[in-house]
């Protein structure tokens, strides 16, 4: 009888609120929207996302056009699918669109009101981006923590070795996934979260992973905001849940080293990690950066740097065993750039221009998150002869964008190759190619995950041969996506690594 009687009360608001919204489109002034499919009465056009929209809205997308409209209940939503289209947006309007679409997941713990990720571009949120910037991704930052990144990378050699030995397959996502969370948590907080193989590890991944799913999940109450108090998909109460666990840890970690910077040290020595940085400016001025900013900030950088690169880093490795020709041009640049007997370092990077392009492919087919960030206009614009309503959701298609025929030659296969005669980059310049986004929305963290994709990779390539587990075949590797905030491959990749060098 409950659930009846919330189907009978979520219909009775949809209905009025579908007339509430007849009412107030007769009093507007019409306006030429972009073309899209025609929505149905009260729902709109929320049947057309599926459960995988990057690909639901990349086919509609090739019946009527780059750029289009759709009705999602009562949320207008634009979205863009070509480079040219998101070059406007992004670049040419950056200013207009910068604003952001809030969905409720994220109204958790009011984390909509303190997160760099959901804050609209003003005050607060450029000062978090800058401490960001200066504290942890600027070229000295990032050069000084070099050591870690490269200790981390070698623990992962030894537990891959060790799998070799043992003739046990590797999970390469939960093993990038571990080293990822192990940087993070080192750069946060000089502390390691997990081992490779404990249950923490397989914790804190569903934890993150949980919270990267829910915000993308397509959610009745952003649709029908009258139904948020109801919550009718427990959306809100699960990211409440996730939020929690996550500032808990926090908590205890922050408390712990309020406590030790209350104690004089005997020999002056204190932490020099991104924690101890946010808690000087905190100290110096609390109204600047309080606890409770300091909590939300970490919950962006620790959900975000860990799941992202780890992800990709599977991609790819799953696209190398796919084409074992791929594979071995790879393993020969680094045998010839780097030698045989030595271990990949951030300034090989450089020197290594097919493992970049390698990289750039994967960003190309698996972006990180096919959807972008969404994006909120501030004011009426015309953008190609069509009107952009003032508060429209603007989704960037970075998937399809991706898969584009006109931009792309044979846009399905796996072609590093296509990016050796091509200066196209993924820092924002190159609209063909955003997976971390452009304009001043820009992952402020692609300057890590830039180093992080190409070590691991490299590392993985470098130091050892890979089988699929259980004899599979290179053509019958899954390649099935999961749908979040961030693209998943839905079966893990298994591996069995043989040392093809000593380290």
């Amino acid at each position: 009888m409950d659930i009846i009687f919330s189907i009978i009360l979520l219909l009775s608001f949809a209905v009025w609120a579908w007339f509430l919204r007849i009412l107030k489109s007769k009093s507007r002034k019409p306006c030429k929207l972009p073309p899209g499919p025609s929505p149905y009465p009260i729902i709109g056009n929320i049947l057309e996302l599926g459960e995988k929209p990057h690909q639901s809205l990349a086919r509609l997308s090739q019946v009527y056009g780059p750029l289009i409209h759709l009705k999602l209940g009562r949320l207008t939503t634009v979205v863009v699918s070509s480079p040219g289209i998101a070059k406007i947006f992004l670049q040419k309007h950056d200013q207009v669109f910068s604003s952001r679409n809030t969905p409720g997941a994220v109204h958790a713990l009011d984390h909509h009101k303190l997160s760099m990720v959901w804050l609209p571009a003003e005050n607060q949120w450029r000062k978090l981006r800058k401490i960001c910037k200066e504290q942890m991704f600027s070229v000295p930052s990032l050069d000084s923590s070099q050591s870690l990144r490269r200790d981390r990378l070698q623990k992962l050699c030894e537990y891959v070795h060790g799998c070799s030995i043992n003739g046990k397959a590797v999970d390469i996502g939960r093993a990038a996934f571990t080293t990822s969370l192990n940087l993070m948590s080192a750069t946060l907080f000089s502390e390691e979260f997990a081992a490779f193989d404990s249950d923490s590890v397989e914790e804190l991944k569903e934890l993150v992973w949980g919270i990267m799913e829910i915000i993308g999940k397509p959610n009745l109450t952003d649709y029908f905001p009258l139904f948020r108090a109801l919550d009718p998909q427990g959306i809100s109460r699960k990211s409440t849940v996730y939020f929690k666990r996550c500032f808990d840890i926090f908590e205890e970690i922050i408390g712990k080293r309020l406590e030790m910077r209350g104690r004089i040290s005997v020999d002056g020595t204190r932490k020099s990690d991104m924690l101890e940085s946010l808690l000087d400016i905190n100290q110096r001025n609390e109204s600047e950066l309080s606890i409770l900013d300091i909590k939300h900030l970490l919950l962006d950088l620790f959900v975000a740097g860990t799941d992202t690169t780890s992800g990709t880093v599977e991609w790819a490795m799953s696209e190398l065993l796919r084409h074992p020709d791929i594979m071995l041009k790879v393993k020969n640049e680094l045998r010839e750039v780097i030698g045989k007997n030595e271990q990949v370092t951030e300034s090989d990077i450089s020197r290594l221009p097919y493992l970049r392009a390698v990289v750039k492919e994967t960003f190309r087919l698996h972006p990180a998150g096919p959807l972008s960030v969404p994006h909120k206009s501030v004011e009426d614009t015309e953008i190609n002869g069509y009107t952009i309503p003032r508060n429209t959701q603007i989704i960037i298609n970075v998937w399809a964008i991706g898969r584009d025929s006109s931009t792309w030659s044979d846009p399905e296969l796996f072609t590093p190759e296509r990016f050796l005669e091509s200066e196209t980059d993924f820092k924002g310049q190159h609209f063909e190619l955003v997976p971390f986004g452009a304009g001043r929305r820009i992952c402020p963290g692609l300057p890590l995950a830039n180093r992080m994709v190409h070590l691991m990779v490299a590392t993985l390539v470098h130091n050892f041969d890979w089988e699929l587990d259980g004899g599979l075949k290179p053509e019958e590797l899954d390649m099935n996506e999961s749908f979040g905030l961030t693209l998943q491959k839905t079966i893990s990749l298994n591996a069995v690594p043989v040392v093809s060098q000593p380290f």
